[in-house]
């Protein structure tokens, strides 16, 4: 199962990734988790990626592109993968779309959740009142402000994701204010049909 979860921040992409990771036994690749990995590994691909950063530069797409071909090469990801931040832009996404047909792979499904943005601020306001009832810790980007931030740069650089995969016909859209169980049963009946159309 090779999937690529769309949506904001927030909008419980990383919930229905754990429960997928879970039922599939598939990992969650988050770009920031394999960038460190390989810096970690310190391959080939890792070292340049370290001067980079080391640099105070972002990575490239070039490099970026390379780590994700790397770690889908991985025995880790011979089930299929969930893919969370990655593609980011179009042009990743139209790399990724050649590395996979190079490996001769495709994707199974693009779900995007969509989310009202309003109730999410909302909801991230909630979230940050019970962990602190609760006496926990707040990351430091949970707070409506970086929210609404992230949201900007979301709509600008990830949202024309949701056209190029439309154009495809790869994009499925699930309703992320639904209940969680209600979120999870839809990607279910998704992924049910494009085991069954494969």
């Amino acid at each position: 199962m090779r999937l690529i979860f769309l949506g904001p921040p927030g909008a419980g992409k990383g919930t229905q990734a754990k429960l997928l990771t879970e039922a599939y036994g598939i990992p969650q690749l988050s770009t920031g988790d394999m960038l460190r990995a390989a810096v970690a590994e310190q391959s080939d691909v890792g070292k340049r990626a370290k001067a980079v950063m080391d640099a105070g530069q972002l990575v490239s797409d070039e490099i970026v592109n390379e780590i994700v071909s790397d770690k889908i090469d991985s025995p880790e990801c011979a089930k299929g993968f969930i893919l969370d931040g990655y593609p980011r832009t179009v042009p990743q996404a139209v790399a990724l779309a050649r590395i996979l047909e190079a490996k001769g792979l495709k994707l199974d499904a693009v779900i995007e959740l969509k989310v009202d943005e309003n109730a999410l601020v909302r909801r991230i306001e909630n979230r940050v009142t019970e962990t602190l009832a609760a006496g926990g810790k707040v990351r430091s980007d949970d707070n409506p402000e970086a929210v609404k931030k992230r949201l900007v740069e979301y709509r600008e650089k990830t949202a024309p994701l949701s056209d190029h995969y439309a154009s495809t016909g790869q994009l499925q859209t699930v309703d992320g204010m639904a209940p969680v169980e209600t979120v999870t049963a839809e990607i279910n009946r998704i992924l049910a049909s494009a085991s069954a159309a494969a």
